[in-house]
């Protein structure tokens, strides 16, 4: 598997995600800046993504669903607030509503993604920034890093198929 590390910084509150790849820095952007290749592996395997707006420019979007195994839905969002292709990718992401309008109840974390070569290949660093510890408690126990570690472990397949 990918996922080097994931540590959760109750101070800082943080959860940062290092996975380390074979393949060169401009594959692995592929699959961020790819809808279809990017919908291949950001939802956990029993909850598939599907993207439906992918616009990675500073305010763009990126909408999506997740579909769980019993046909139930779960809507989310990215507000990108910087891109560096293929160095780095920076967006706020939230949950929404039934309808794709974000959800105010909910969260929202800050993202930001490196690539750096190493050893031939790439590294890939998330670290997404909470707002309060609350927050932050509410997102794990709703599995966010189980849910990130699963989803990111589906990349080296996508990379050497």
């Amino acid at each position: 598997m990918s996922v080097t590390s994931l540590d959760k910084d109750l101070d800082q509150l943080t959860l940062t995600l290092v996975a380390d790849f074979t393949a060169p820095v401009a594959r692995v952007w592929q699959l961020w800046s790819d809808p279809r290749q990017l919908e291949r592996w950001w939802g956990p395997p029993s909850y598939p993504a599907t993207v439906e707006q992918h616009d990675l420019t500073p305010g763009g979007d990126v909408t999506y669903f997740m579909t769980g195994p019993e046909g139930d839905t779960f809507r989310g969002w990215w507000r990108i607030t910087s891109v560096n292709p293929p160095v780095s990718l920076e967006f706020t992401d939230g949950f929404a509503d039934a309808d794709g309008v974000p959800n105010a109840d909910m969260p929202t974390t800050s993202t930001r993604v490196t690539f750096t070569e190493r050893d031939g290949g790439t590294r890939m660093a998330m670290r997404s920034v909470f707002d309060t510890r609350e927050q932050m408690d509410q997102l794990m126990k709703m599995g966010m890093e189980e849910g990130l570690r699963e989803a990111v472990g589906q990349m080296d397949g996508l990379l050497t198929g």
